[in-house]
């Protein structure tokens, strides 16, 4: 189809069959990622002859102040540094219907950013990091005693905000936007979703930190998005 490459995402499985906490099998496992690259690099793109096709390869972010075996670290990242283009680092998804919150928030993100290039060998990698910006919100259910909610598009949030016509509040602690609002039912919601203002501060992270951007996911979000970029 002519693309200029791939971005492979397999690391969370993993973790999640238990592959990354048996040392052989990482170890098999990193050696897997290291050969695709390497084969991608030896292909010339059909639409550049001289542009190998790229590797970028998505991580997940640490929830632990320290590092456990199943974790993509900085010896990861310097390991794979020359037979991947680029790493997407998922700094998104932080809360969920059962913990309700920010979809970012942009302590953990510097957090996160710094124990993945903690030392001085991952420092130098920066510039193949990806910062991952959510386009989506959240809209969480937090009636006492009750759970639920989910993601939602920028769509949805404007109807959202049609219909309810809430007023939007500033969390300074996670730098996002949020409202409440009691649907139908009665039931209390919070609904998290970027805005001009979250998302520059974002981009402004990025520079400060010298990583580049990924977008979670680009048609998600709403049009004026655009002019930040």
């Amino acid at each position: 189809m002519e693309y200029d490459g791939i971005v492979l995402e397999s690391w969370s499985r993993w973790a999640a069959y238990g592959i990354l906490h048996d040392p052989e099998l990482r170890n098999k496992a990193l050696q897997f990622i290291k050969q695709l690259g390497h084969a991608m690099h030896s292909v010339s793109s059909s639409r550049n002859g001289k542009q190998y096709l790229q590797l970028v390869y998505v991580i997940g972010p640490p929830y632990a102040e320290k590092l456990q075996p199943h974790d993509f670290g900085p010896e990861d990242l310097q390991s794979l540094s020359d037979d991947v283009d680029g790493f997407s680092f998922m700094t998104y998804d932080f809360s969920s219907p059962h913990n309700p919150g920010p979809n970012a928030p942009l302590k953990w993100i510097r957090f996160t950013l710094q124990i993945l290039l903690g030392n001085s060998g991952a420092r130098a990698l920066a510039n193949k990091i990806f910062l991952g910006i959510n386009f989506y919100g959240n809209d969480f259910v937090i009636s006492e005693g009750s759970e639920g909610g989910g993601a939602i598009t920028g769509r949805e949030y404007l109807s959202l905000l049609e219909k309810h016509k809430p007023k939007l509040q500033w969390e300074k602690n996670s730098g996002e936007h949020f409202f409440l609002y009691v649907d139908d039912e009665h039931i209390n919601h919070a609904v998290f979703y970027p805005s001009l203002m979250s998302i520059s501060i974002r981009l402004e992270e990025a520079r400060l930190q010298g990583v580049g951007i990924s977008i979670w996911e680009i048609g998600q979000g709403l049009d004026y998005f655009f002019n930040l970029l």
